[in-house]
């Protein structure tokens, strides 16, 4: 599997005048088909097993709320999760494309409430999957983007402070990315 890679984009998230945050990448070799992996994408209450369970006890999914069978463009869907002992995030997430077997994105717009007394930290996330079949199985990438934040400390537009943290908070994304390909081999019965 290929490394976390984390790269800087042209974007304006967090309004004019700050430096932009970078976007979180990954990719790997999946040895599940293609299609394997797009519907364990679009039936979204999969995500509460490879991004929540498979997550780790803190930093993980915790809540799914979204109808059954598989999502397609205009899908709504609410989440709740944790990234660490005391914050929690609720989301509202709407699926922007869902081309079987290639392409799965969704946007989310989340709010970070942390420690009481603070001001909670919201964000506008562009996740996307893109899925390439190949002999073997697939090849999944995954970028996610925040296009919007606010109440974001500035420490994490910091070059070397700020890429550290979004590298740290990147590991955790990377090890539910890992969970999806687990599932979906697991799925496929090349585990």
């Amino acid at each position: 599997m290929a490394g976390t890679e984390v790269g800087q984009r042209s974007s304006t998230a967090g309004g004019k005048g700050k430096r932009p945050l970078p976007e979180s990448a990954f990719e790997a070799a999946c040895r599940a088909p293609a299609e394997a992996v797009y519907d364990l994408l679009a039936d979204l209450r999969n995500h509460l097993d490879w991004a929540g369970e498979r997550q780790g006890e803190t930093t993980r999914l915790l809540t799914m709320d979204a109808p059954p069978g598989p999502a397609s463009v205009g899908t709504e869907f609410r989440t709740t999760g944790s990234d660490g002992k005391v914050a929690r995030w609720a989301d509202r997430s709407v699926v922007t494309e869902a081309t079987r077997p290639s392409v799965f994105e969704f946007v989310t717009e989340g709010v970070r409430h942390g420690k009481p007394g603070r001001a909670p930290m919201e964000a506008t996330t562009v996740h996307r999957y893109q899925i390439e079949a190949t002999p073997d199985g697939c090849r999944l990438t995954y970028t996610g983007q925040i296009t919007r934040d606010t109440g974001f400390p500035g420490i994490v537009r910091a070059p070397l402070i700020g890429g550290w943290l979004l590298g740290y908070a990147a590991k955790y994304m990377r090890k539910g990315f890992d969970g999806l390909i687990a599932l979906a081999e697991e799925r496929a019965g090349v585990a």
